[in-house]
């Protein structure tokens, strides 16, 4: 049973290593002085320690937390990353079947160890992507209900909910959800000009994103965090992916929602202010400056 504190670098896990945020998540975990172990199907990039597992079997998922593998020692904490990571890939059955079951088993295995330090990937899905009905208000935020569209996004908002669940069972229990914006690498940044030639082509998420190594900045900053219970933050970048401004894209296309407030010139429409006041966030890179 893991008796580490939350504010000092331990040993994690971190579940979907090899995907564009996991590998993003696991350098910079390992810069700021965590032990990581990399848990993927397939080894990511790099250095370092890693262990292939199937997250929908529990028979894997527990030694892999608790030491029971040969070489491999038990963890203090854990970031659940891994998932299939949008809708439409492949049919909704087998989205649903590989990442409400892996979810379910990390979480499980996390109490039956006696870790309860997690962080996980939520979704931006879940403020009603792609908003083809608008959204209630703008800046979106955490205070309205989850609205999933997709079943992709039904499956994190399932998750959410087993997260508070799983801590009403063990209160000593901290869950962290993350509601990752759609997730951007330095070389993807050349292609946001283009996206200024048409505003409806990301009217889906509010012509938001996050930049790899902020996402990986509020991994960080969640396990830090010293709390107990469930709780989620949108984490986003400061700015949009457009250059027009923040105000007139609404005007534009949603002229009908709500804008709650005076809007900075360039300033996300998926609220950031609660990832900024409680874990600490705050957005260090943008497409502007690339």
């Amino acid at each position: 049973m893991s008796t580490h504190s939350p504010d000092q670098p331990g040993r994690v896990a971190v579940t979907g290593a090899a995907g564009q945020l996991g590998r993003a998540v696991v350098r910079h975990l390992r810069e700021t002085g965590w032990d990581v172990l990399a848990i993927d199907r397939r080894n990511p990039e790099g250095e370092g320690e890693f262990l292939a597992v199937d997250l929908t079997d529990y028979g894997q998922v527990l030694p892999a937390l608790t030491g029971g593998v040969d070489e491999h020692g038990p963890v203090d904490a854990v970031v659940h990353l891994a998932a299939i990571r949008a809708p439409g890939l492949v049919p909704n059955a087998t989205t649903f079947a590989n990442n409400v079951p892996s979810t379910h088993n990390v979480f499980a295995a996390c109490r039956a160890a006696g870790v309860r330090n997690v962080v996980w990937a939520s979704s931006e899905t879940v403020l009603g992507l792609p908003f083809d009905t608008p959204p209630p208000y703008v800046p979106v935020d955490e205070e309205y209900h989850p609205r999933p569209e997709s079943t992709y996004s039904l499956g994190k908002t399932l998750e959410e909910e087993m997260a508070r669940q799983f801590c009403r069972w063990d209160p000593r229990l901290k869950m962290v959800g993350l509601r990752f914006s759609n997730v951007m690498d330095p070389q993807d940044y050349q292609r946001f000009p283009d996206f200024d030639r048409d505003p409806h082509l990301r009217r889906w998420n509010l012509w938001g994103y996050i930049d790899a190594r902020d996402g990986a900045q509020a991994v960080r900053l969640g396990l830090e965090h010293d709390a107990t219970g469930a709780d989620v933050f949108v984490i986003a970048n400061a700015d949009t992916v457009m250059s027009r401004p923040s105000a007139e894209l609404m005007a534009e296309v949603f002229p009908e929602v709500e804008v709650r407030r005076e809007l900075g010139e360039h300033e996300t429409l998926l609220c950031i202010d609660k990832a900024r006041r409680v874990l600490g966030y705050e957005p260090r890179h943008s497409w502007r400056d690339a």
